[in-house]
């Protein structure tokens, strides 16, 4: 058995690094063939905005996992393990947020050049984002309803989503574990009144309100970034998937996954 240098079997790296290649293991041929312009002569930023968006969905993809990954930790009642993740998906939050710089580094003229080419295409169709949605909370069954453009795959997603238990439902399973009524919103809120001013005893939990709370805080401001955005690249113009555009955004800037844990400051 080859050894590592210091007398000791190991693995050697140099050797296997003949077998998996840095660009193979990613498979970079692959992904960067799917950057793909609509515009015919090529428009200048068009890569950068697709580019943008594709990553984007990468780090949907992620968010998704690791969410996913959260409720069922807290199910298990593992709130160590929901709390860690969490600082993971806050960190990528912030990423996405400050992300839009990038994009609005594109002018509304150079945007002009293309915007045309994505009818009826709209980041209101990412199927993903809404997944995002549905699994922290915020579940609208009218979206699936008013979506023409889903395959049959991205219904089914959609309508698990839809049927599965939110972020919120883990949690509130998890005040009940602990011997906390969470039978409706009143008694939910008698119990996040208990676990604020009882810190020696439930300070996990509060804690993980207050992770929860800083993931509908990042999402609010992504989407207040988002709005901000568009609005200095096309005004008031309608949304390329049928939207009315900024209008549209701007009515879901108040839109709270974990209102319950608003209200708490309240009661504090």
């Amino acid at each position: 058995m080859p050894g590592n240098g210091s007398g000791a079997p190991g693995r050697n790296f140099g050797e296997e690094g003949g077998r998996l290649t840095y660009g193979a293991y990613l498979r970079l041929p692959t992904l960067l063939e799917q950057q793909v312009l609509e515009s015919d002569p090529p428009a200048r930023d068009e890569l950068l905005f697709i580019t943008i968006h594709q990553v984007y969905e990468l780090w949907f993809k992620l968010l998704l996992h690791e969410l996913g990954e959260i409720r069922r930790a807290m199910i298990d009642d593992e709130v160590w393990l929901a709390r860690h993740l969490f600082r993971r998906v806050h960190a990528v939050e912030r990423v996405l947020i400050d992300q839009i710089q990038v994009l609005e580094t594109m002018t509304p003229q150079d945007f002009m050049a293309f915007r045309e080419k994505l009818a009826p295409a709209s980041g209101f169709q990412s199927v993903q984002f809404r997944e995002m949605e549905f699994l922290s909370g915020h579940k609208d069954p009218g979206f699936v309803k008013r979506f023409r453009g889903l395959t049959d795959d991205e219904r089914e997603r959609l309508d698990r989503r839809l049927a599965e238990p939110t972020l919120w439902d883990a949690f509130v399973m998890l005040l009940r574990r602990r011997g906390l009524a969470a039978g409706d919103d009143d008694e939910i809120r008698e119990s996040l009144v208990t676990v604020a001013h009882d810190r020696d005893r439930y300070d996990d939990l509060w804690q993980l309100s207050e992770d929860l709370l800083t993931h509908d805080e990042m999402a609010a401001l992504w989407r207040q970034r988002h709005v901000q955005m568009v609005e200095r690249q096309i005004g008031t113009k309608s949304g390329t998937g049928g939207s009315t555009g900024a209008p549209y955004l701007r009515s879901r800037l108040d839109l709270r996954y974990y209102p319950l844990l608003w209200e708490l400051r309240t009661l504090l």
